[in-house]
């Protein structure tokens, strides 16, 4: 992919953090954060993937297996470390992950009592900032789930990126989170927004995930981007080689889908 002059942040500029989330597992959304998060770091950006799943598979997926995880986002919630001491350079140029661990799984009831629960995220990544000012893409995998790590995220985020599988009841589980977004702009973080929903596991000879197209995109509009990831063979073997879709197959059909959002993605930067 050819280097463009396509920043939106930079000197003088924060970063642009966005939380990648859905209630619902098996949706996308790590495959979202590992090849969005090579996409922008191929056209130029600087990002950091935080991932915040206990199961870790953007960690793995960006080639940072259990054995090399000295230090997971567990400990930056507890304040042991930072995100700078916990970062792993990838494959991919321009692209850090601060890798997660099962450990994260208890911090939902260890940081219950905590009074400054809901910025835990939000202070370490403010921190990595300024450690690292030329910074211009934060983005956080979610756990599928709507709990503590989850609004940690959003406590941190500028905007929010859903997946959205084209199955039956998609619509009944993004009305859930839409809600969850409007209750944490409203309590937690007053600038929070949607930057968009992506179709993903889109057949487009399916009847159902075209029916679930138009209804999504009469709901919401401008928010849903144009681009619809597919179904891929590629995508899925991507992982168990430690590599995002985009070093192992370039061509194929997801892979260049991820591009197109990536195009997208900093075009409503850009319009902001």
């Amino acid at each position: 992919m050819r280097n463009t002059d396509s920043s939106v942040s930079g000197p003088g500029r924060d970063p642009r953090i966005l939380a990648i989330a859905n209630q619902k597992g098996g949706v996308g959304k790590t495959t979202t954060a590992i090849n969005l998060g090579t996409a922008l770091a191929a056209v130029g950006e600087q990002v950091l993937i935080i991932d915040l799943d206990p199961q870790g598979n953007a960690s793995t997926g960006l080639g940072v297996p259990p054995s090399q995880r000295t230090g997971t986002t567990y400990d930056v919630l507890q304040e042991e470390v930072a995100l700078t001491d916990i970062e792993h350079p990838t494959a991919v140029p321009r692209l850090m992950v601060a890798p997660a661990g099962v450990e994260l799984a208890g911090a939902e009831i260890e940081l219950l009592e905590e009074p400054n629960r809901h910025y835990k995220l939000r202070d370490a990544i403010d921190a990595y900032k300024r450690a690292r000012p030329d910074l211009t893409y934060v983005m956080i995998d979610c756990p599928p789930s709507l709990g503590l790590l989850t609004v940690n995220a959003m406590a941190a985020a500028d905007a929010m990126i859903v997946p959205l599988q084209c199955e039956f009841f998609a619509l009944e589980g993004l009305g859930q989170i839409m809600r969850t977004i409007t209750t944490v702009k409203e309590r937690i973080n007053e600038k929070l927004e949607l930057q968009g929903v992506i179709l993903t596991m889109y057949d487009k000879r399916n009847n159902l995930s075209r029916e679930v197209e138009a209804n999504v995109r009469e709901h919401l509009g401008e928010k849903v981007y144009k681009t619809a990831i597919p179904r891929n063979v590629r995508i899925s073997e991507a992982p168990s080689h430690g590599k995002p879709a985009l070093l192992y197959d370039l061509k194929c059909v997801g892979s260049q889908a991820y591009v197109r959002l990536a195009s997208e993605v900093i075009q409503r930067e850009r319009a902001r």
